[in-house]
């Protein structure tokens, strides 16, 4: 008789997957993809390392899979912003902040997901998920345009920019070294104030006044 794999060995398997992925996410968040290593998360799971490339063919395999699911959540909280109640230049200034705020409250992993150098799987998610935060943006864009409040001609581009002016935004203040400065106690800048200066800037370069700004219904 042919082996069949029972229905309890998939569910102990896929949960067995899911404390893997859980426990590297741990790891990344403390210590970035650096960090991530077969051995080290065998141990962390209580499993043989082995048994990990029974889920995954390869360390990068893994970690891409990491950050598909850290990316994936920034992205729906991303959603959640632009596509909520209020303007156009509101929902877009709400979405900068969330965003800002997320990466504040969890800055290892927001360095790792934005510009820590990593494998080649991980790249591809990195693009792929830039795309993803793009495409929130043109939505957001469109309709902004078609209300007159935001004046740009080219919408995808414009999309992206606004992805790539977030990441360079972030990721000074995100890096190592910004972190060991302010744990030290050199001056370094706010949430607040890179918060601010993010949303302003974004919201200029779409040509749309300040949530302030705005004329009143």
């Amino acid at each position: 008789m042919a082996y069949r794999t029972t229905a309890l060995r998939i569910d102990r398997d896929q949960a067995l997957r899911e404390r893997i992925i859980s426990a590297a996410l741990v790891r990344v968040a403390e210590g970035g993809f650096a960090a991530l290593t077969m051995q080290a998360l065998a141990e962390d799971v209580g499993i043989a390392t082995g048994s990990l490339y029974r889920h995954f063919s390869s360390k990068g395999s893994l970690a891409a899979e990491v950050f598909a699911v850290a990316s994936q959540r920034e992205v729906d909280a991303l959603a959640v912003s632009v596509r909520g109640p209020g303007s156009p230049v509101q929902r877009l200034a709400a979405g900068l902040e969330r965003f800002a705020a997320r990466a504040w409250d969890s800055r290892r992993l927001a360095f790792a997901l934005i510009a820590e150098p990593v494998d080649p799987e991980v790249d591809e998610q990195r693009l792929f998920y830039r795309e993803a935060y793009a495409d929130l943006f043109v939505e957001l864009l469109q309709e902004g345009v078609a209300q007159g409040v935001f004046r740009v001609q080219q919408i995808n581009l414009v999309a992206a920019c606004l992805v790539g002016a977030i990441a360079e935004a972030l990721v000074g203040p995100l890096s190592p070294p910004a972190r060991a400065a302010r744990e030290a106690g050199y001056p370094a800048p706010s949430l607040a104030e890179v918060s601010q200066a993010l949303v302003t800037f974004c919201l200029r370069a779409v040509g749309a006044p300040l949530p302030e700004e705005e004329p009143q219904p």
